[in-house]
């Protein structure tokens, strides 16, 4: 990379710096990198500035289209290092990006409150005891004392201004910054929700957005048979696989995971291992720390039905080590549980959640903490008003794959009727994933997608796609006889 060849600043609002990057190929390729200076909280006229990380790769050839905002997710996703990282990640994201300039100029914007060119906010969680099973509400007592020391360690900082509606008025602050009148809108996950929140307070801005793995305004928490109904889809297809089928009970899949929910809620379990240095531990395992597992491995599908006839054989230690770490105490990105709390869910909603049937195989851990602990955070309530859907006449397209777990393919399903010029994609047997990596088995789709981004054209888009049955990981041991 070379150094800085430019650097401009309009008072103290924005600095962007001229830059180039060489990648394997040998392509030379140019951008800008910058920083734009915001107030950390817009209802206060003495509120601090705070900075925000961004990037602009321009269209080889102007195409007349507004650019592309491309919104990261988490919350907690820092992007900017794909220009200077070597990993595989970071190379396959910057190629991606390059992409976009068959549709207009790019632009990457990061979250306020995790940027590499401004400040990450984290705090440090206490560790959970091992010798006891995990249980939600131990857990939601843990997330009230987090809020409570982020708030006293944090003094200099406003906390209460790290809502979504400071991040939807963070992209348009760089809207105006950069010159642009229109914009488009690239998200996934939370980058979904994110732009869901640009076209509710600043719809006049939005040409158009592409939105994979949604997730609504009023569904950042997810709603438990959504899910399950996820795991069974992975199931179906799991029951079918010649490599797993001298591994299944009776009933396939979803018989194990029955039985090893009643083999939890009789008793926790014991299990001792040694650990990375060799010296043993042991860990109490629970009827909530299974309905946890069996979220477990479910963003590579293809790992989860080894996983849950592991534990269903008894084959535990993989399972008890991974635990054993994730209760240590560990950081946590504080812009999360700050937007999330704050955006919180409508009070029906939050009914049927607590009132779902899958609660008791998946429990409450999706919602629980957050809602117990939203006294505790400074962010404001933001209320039903912006919670709920509205119809818009934004045209979106939206793409989404029915082994989602983390955002469940209902979420589209229940937001498309309020974009009467909305467009879904359901992408079948695809996960959490974004909207071409979605689609990489379908060039004319992905191909659609950079042409609806140029033109808002919508006719050579699918209404749905299948990716091919994954070849799924068989468990580490002898099948029983």
């Amino acid at each position: 990379m070379t150094p800085a060849s430019a650097q401009q600043a309009t008072g103290d609002r924005i600095v962007i710096e001229q830059r180039t990057v060489k990648l394997s190929s040998g392509e030379t390729v140019r951008y800008e990198i910058g920083t734009l200076y915001v107030p950390e909280n817009r209802s206060k006229p003495a509120s601090r500035r705070i900075g925000i990380g961004f990037a602009r790769i321009k269209a080889p050839r102007p195409t007349g289209a507004p650019p592309v905002f491309w919104l990261p997710g988490g919350p907690g996703l820092s992007v900017l290092g794909s220009f200077t990282d070597n990993g595989d990640a970071a190379r396959s994201r910057l190629r991606s990006w390059l992409t976009f300039g068959a549709a207009g100029d790019l632009v990457v914007i990061e979250q306020r409150g995790y940027t590499s060119r401004g400040e990450m906010l984290v705090e440090t969680a206490d560790a959970s005891p091992l010798d006891k099973p995990a249980s939600v509400q131990a857990d939601a007592r843990a997330m009230q004392a987090l809020a409570r020391r982020a708030v006293t360690h944090n003094p200099d900082k406003d906390l209460s201004g790290y809502t979504i509606e400071a991040f939807a008025a963070d992209v348009d602050d760089l809207r105006r910054a950069l010159g642009y009148d229109k914009i488009s809108l690239f998200g996934g996950s939370f980058g979904s929700q994110w732009s869901l929140a640009v076209m509710r307070f600043h719809p006049e801005i939005v040409a158009r957005a592409v939105l994979s793995s949604v997730e609504p305004l009023n569904n950042g928490f997810d709603m438990p048979s959504h899910v399950f109904a996820a795991l069974q889809r992975i199931a179906y297809d799991a029951d079918r696989d010649p490599g797993l089928a001298p591994y299944l009970p009776k009933g396939g899949m979803m018989a194990a995971v029955r039985a090893l929910q009643r083999r939890f809620a009789a008793k926790p379990i014991r299990v001792a291992i040694p650990d990375y240095a060799g010296k043993e531990q042991t860990v109490v395992l629970g009827a909530e720390d299974l309905q946890l597992a069996l979220l477990a491995h479910t963003d590579e599908a293809e790992h989860w039905p080894a996983f849950i006839l592991s534990l269903y054989y008894g084959h535990y230690d993989a399972w008890a080590r991974q635990t054993i770490e994730d209760r240590r105490a560990g950081p946590v990105k504080l812009i999360g549980p700050l937007a999330d709390s704050s955006l919180g869910v409508t009070s029906d909603r939050e009914h049927q959640m607590r009132t779902d049937p899958a609660v008791g195989l998946l429990g409450s851990w999706n919602f629980e903490a957050n809602l117990a602990s939203a006294p505790d955070w400074p962010t404001p309530d933001m209320g039903d008003a912006v919670r709920r859907p509205r119809v818009t006449s934004i045209p979106v397209v939206f793409v989404h794959g029915d082994w989602d777990t983390s955002t469940p393919i209902e979420n589209t399903l229940g937001l498309l009727p309020y974009f009467p010029n909305g467009h879904a994609i359901l992408v079948h047997r695809a996960g959490h994933d974004g909207t071409f990596y979605q689609l990489r088995e379908n060039t004319a789709a992905k191909q659609a997608i950079y042409d609806f981004l140029r033109t808002g054209e919508t006719r050579g888009l699918p209404t749905d796609a299948s990716l091919a049955a994954p070849r799924f990981e068989i468990p580490g041991f002898a099948p029983p006889k």
